[in-house]
């Protein structure tokens, strides 16, 4: 099955629309309806089955949306009157690569369907080149239990982390309500990628994030966690303890 319909103008590299300031989108789809792209960083396209996977992911969010944004467009056409249109936007960018085997990736989403402010959604992937598929961060570590010493620890430190940078912006409450949201699960804690080190192929942690509304206010937008190795020494397995040592660059602090 086609992931773009005929009718849809889609467009490959050079010949895509650009929906927001930046690289040229790698795929592209634009109509009455929907403007919609994926854009690939170059540090991904040099791997090229972590490329492919990215981009068969994004062909079909693309062709989600479009799908939902087709059906309303047909049943409720006064949402696209005026020659309004839903927008979404996907970007993939490399974060790290650790010990030449594990990339991760960045993935965020930009999409607008009316109402008061578009929104925004982050994800992330940790890529194993070895095994050329998606993984997780269990093998970093002997335990990874839903509540377990590991989780608890970890979790304590994205709270500490998250804390800090609030206080910074001044948005911290005092019974810091905000971390409610927040669980020590894998699936709980927030989306994370390993963190690059001051010694080259190692990882300095875990970085965590997290998108507007996930820790707070919309208004308050995105936030990252830091969570250094040290902390979560006591709980790394062999693996684990072979990726990770340094300190986080100055120049990751200041990107984030």
């Amino acid at each position: 099955m086609k992931l773009l319909c005929v009718g849809a103008i889609v467009a490959i590299a050079s010949s895509a629309t650009v929906l927001a300031a930046g690289p040229k989108p790698d795929v592209a789809v634009k109509t009455q309806y929907i403007e919609a792209s994926v854009t690939i960083d170059q540090g991904i396209k040099t791997d090229t089955a972590l490329a492919e996977n990215c981009l068969t992911e994004g062909k079909r969010w693309l062709e989600k949306n479009r799908k939902q944004a087709a059906g309303e467009f047909k049943s409720s056409p006064e949402l696209f009157r005026d020659g309004r249109t839903w927008t979404f936007e996907r970007e993939y960018a490399r974060t790290s690569v650790v010990a030449d085997r594990y990339v991760s990736v960045l993935r965020s989403d930009f999409f607008y369907t009316g109402g008061a402010h578009p929104n925004r959604d982050i994800d992330t992937i940790l890529w194993d080149r070895t095994a050329n598929k998606r993984i997780s961060i269990r093998p970093f570590f002997t335990e990874t239990a839903d509540g377990g010493p590991t989780m608890k620890a970890m979790l304590a430190g994205v709270i500490e982390s998250l804390a800090k940078e609030k206080k910074a912006r001044d948005t911290d409450t005092p019974g810091r309500e905000w971390a409610s949201s927040l669980s020590p699960k894998l699936l709980g804690i927030g989306a994370v990628t390993l963190a690059p080190s001051t010694i080259a192929g190692k990882s300095s942690g875990l970085a965590f994030h997290y998108p507007p509304y996930a820790v707070g206010a919309y208004a308050e937008g995105s936030y990252d966690a830091f969570v250094p190795w040290e902390t979560l020494k006591p709980y790394l397995s062999s693996e684990g303890a072979a990726i990770f040592a340094g300190d986080r660059p100055k120049s990751d602090e200041t990107a984030k």
